[in-house]
């Protein structure tokens, strides 16, 4: 994995041992053509670059925008109701959730999707006649080739070999770059959660330099097979002047062996769980159940809601690194809930009516 955020003495260590391969990075080189502030930072308001032939110039290193509490890289379908995803989808991911998702692409070093590479850290674009290249600071992430030379996908796409990051075509409407891309396999994952594609998928992809340092960006979504209508999501990324992508690189899979799944937790076990638990007056969670599954309502994280079995009484949560305890008394009636995240901890009590 790549090491962008390094502590200090971490950084002091492998100054003495290898000065030389960090001076190679260039993380710190001025990159040429960008306009400047007085104080020497980079005027990301000044006018948008343009190329000999009048097109907007998308080139650049971009950090990805972020949406909702985890973002669309957690979860593509955050904004969608349950309906808006085909039943067999659904059990899919919540299968995927509760075995801890050791079989996902990114767990397995596998390439990972177009949307969790648009919607998470840090690309490079590099705009040509004829086509543009986009790299991507991620884990055994292929480049991308987006044709801008006029060819057009074949009208079936069952004729294209179906691949990971499927295949590019982009044109201009005016100053947007419109790019359109089919042929993706069935192995790829669309986000961290486990939403699955399909061959059908089709991806577009709508891309607005507005000013030098910002990119609107949006992307629709159409995967009849997994999604009941096609829908858009919508994240701008911000120009990342004077630094390069870093090498990462995946070992996961000398690992592989270790992945573990979640336990079952008996019905009769999860249904003593359920309830209403209080957090701090005017701030309440609802614990429900619904098969082997556990959900907890909690408005102060809207997005955590499905929690997957480490043990009988510990859960984790399916899109974040919180964990939730059920604690019981002596009498063995559930009095509390303690979510854990980032070190932190926080207690509810459960309503006394329902102990």
């Amino acid at each position: 994995m790549n090491a962008r955020p390094i502590g200090i003495a971490a950084a002091l260590l492998v100054c003495a041992l290898s000065a030389p391969a960090i001076a190679q990075q260039w993380i710190n080189h001025p990159t040429p053509g960008v306009p400047r502030l007085p104080d020497g930072k980079p005027n990301l308001s000044a006018p948008a670059p343009r190329t000999a032939d009048g097109k907007p110039d998308l080139s650049g290193i971009w950090r990805a925008g972020r949406t909702g509490e985890y973002g669309y890289d957690y979860n593509v379908a955050q904004n969608l109701k349950p309906e808006g995803i085909q039943l067999w989808a659904q059990k899919l991911r919540q299968q995927r959730v509760q075995d801890f998702r050791n079989d996902s692409p990114l767990a397995r070093c596998l390439p990972v999707s177009v949307p969790f590479l648009n919607f998470r850290g840090l690309s490079q674009i590099v705009q040509t006649p004829g086509v543009i290249v986009v790299l991507h600071e991620s884990p055994n992430s292929p480049h991308r080739m987006i044709y801008t030379d006029g060819r057009q996908l074949p009208k079936d796409i069952s004729d294209l070999i179906p691949t990971w990051l499927g295949y590019s075509v982009g044109h201009w409407e005016q100053d947007t770059l419109v790019v359109n891309s089919a042929g993706f396999n069935d192995l790829g994952w669309l986000d961290v959660g486990g939403h699955p594609q399909t061959e059908s998928l089709r991806i577009t992809e709508r891309l607005r330099r507005r000013d030098f340092g910002h990119l609107e960006y949006e992307m629709t979504i159409d995967d009849p097979k997994t999604f009941t209508q096609p829908f858009t999501l919508r994240a701008d990324k911000t120009l990342v002047a004077d630094t390069v992508l870093l090498e990462d690189v995946c070992e996961n899979e000398r690992s592989s062996a270790h992945l573990v799944s979640g336990v079952r937790v008996a019905p009769e076990i999860l249904a003593q769980y359920a309830g209403r638990y209080e957090f701090a007056p005017g701030r309440q969670v609802v614990v429900t159940v619904s098969g082997d599954q556990l959900f907890i309502d909690d408005s102060a994280h809207p997005a955590d809601r499905l929690f997957v079995a480490r043990s009988e009484a510990v859960f984790l949560s399916s899109v974040s690194m919180a964990s939730v305890e059920f604690v019981r008394s002596a009498q063995g009636a559930v009095t509390q809930l303690i979510r854990t995240e980032a070190g932190k901890k926080e207690t509810a009590v459960r309503s006394a009516t329902q102990r």
